[in-house]
């Protein structure tokens, strides 16, 4: 009977070493093996239990905060999307105030010289069947002479603010030889331009032939009524009618010529100075040609525009190409002068045509400015 009382004994001496597990929280000395990082209170959690004791993971957390900035700054549009990121060099400093760069070359590609020609070419045709529709109607339709002119100065607005921003809006080699000559233009697009703007003449006059010459009345005499179209002095004067046949001589006709395409050349390089507005151009432009036209009307028939005196003669008489010289010598005279003066007292750069296809800026100096994520 004793060996069953002798039994508990053992499970009773146990009993003394249940408190040793109380003792555990002894490895609260782990904290002392990561007192280098006691500002963070991740191991206080480890005195709830003993599992949090034997793993270090709640240690690690701090390292990603001691991280370096990062490599890439996101700067400009789309920058929250990944897009115009600009990464420091290796001798840059991102958070500097101040990057500096020793130099710039950028190119400007503007519109391709077809398709410079194309709009000159369209543009003078719009032009020209313009200001000689409303001329050729002159005797049937009782148009006057302010008529013309503002034929003239619409056709000029309305072609000027259809393609101007593609060739310049020249419409007349008067122009196009100013404004080369004030460095608006390069000279290899000279010729080019003079070529489309007479086609673009011709084209808008043979429209007209076709369109008269189905006018029963005028069957064979189809020259001769286009002879009044046609740029002249002398006897095909325009004051000639009126004045017995006595017209203004070749020193009248050379010299409103030549000072009226001065004055045209000078303002379309004053209106379309890089400071200016596009429609304001065209309007300064076109109201300037219907004056000049209203007031040579009298004297030559209103050339100031070598393409529409050549385009006129085409189906006139022989004696419009005995006198055509003068309608190409004086405006072609009148644009230098004016280009010549525009050069000499205008404040812009000898080259400053916007639309050149390869405009080469240099920069000594550029200022950027870097701002770092935040």
């Amino acid at each position: 009977m004793t060996m069953p009382q002798d039994t508990p004994e053992p499970t009773e001496a146990a009993k003394p070493t249940a408190p040793e597990p109380a003792t555990a929280p002894e490895p609260a000395t782990a904290p002392e093996r990561t007192t280098a990082e006691e500002p963070t209170a991740a191991p206080e959690p480890a005195t709830t239990g003993t599992a949090p004791a034997t793993s270090p993971a709640p240690t690690a957390a701090p390292a990603p905060a001691a991280a370096p900035a990062p490599a890439a700054i996101p700067t400009g549009f789309g920058a929250a999307s990944g897009y115009g990121t600009a990464r420091p060099v290796a001798d840059v400093d991102p958070l500097d105030d101040e990057v500096a760069v020793a130099a710039l070359r950028t190119t400007v590609t503007g519109p391709s010289l077809v398709a410079r020609v194309g709009a000159e070419l369209f543009g003078t045709f719009v032009v020209l069947l313009a200001g000689l529709g409303a001329a050729m109607f002159l005797t049937l339709t009782g148009t006057d002479v302010p008529g013309v002119a503002l034929a003239f100065g619409f056709g000029t607005i309305g072609a000027f603010l259809a393609v101007s921003h593609v060739s310049g809006g020249h419409f007349n080699p008067a122009i196009t030889l100013g404004a080369a000559l004030a460095g608006r233009t390069p000279w290899t697009h000279v010729l080019p331009y003079w070529l489309a703007q007479l086609v673009g003449g011709a084209l808008a006059t043979a429209v007209l032939f076709v369109t008269w010459s189905s006018l029963p009345a005028l069957s064979g005499n189809e020259r001769t009524f286009f002879s009044a179209l046609a740029n002249g002095y002398g006897d095909h004067s325009p004051i000639a009618a009126s004045t017995g046949g006595t017209g203004f001589e070749l020193i009248a006709a050379l010299l409103i010529e030549v000072v009226l395409a001065a004055v045209l050349v000078g303002v379309y390089l004053g209106a379309t100075h890089r400071t200016g507005a596009r429609h304001q151009a065209a309007f300064a432009v076109g109201l300037t040609l219907a004056f000049a036209v209203l007031v040579a009307y009298p004297v030559t028939g209103g050339g100031l525009n070598p393409a529409r005196s050549t385009a006129a003669a085409i189906f006139a008489e022989s004696w419009a190409w005995g006198q055509i010289w003068v309608f190409w010598v004086a405006p072609l005279v009148g644009a230098a002068l004016a280009a010549l003066l525009y050069r000499a007292f205008a404040t812009a750069p000898a080259e400053d045509d916007l639309l050149d296809e390869e405009l080469e800026l240099e920069l000594d100096e550029v200022e950027v400015e870097v701002h770092p994520a935040r």
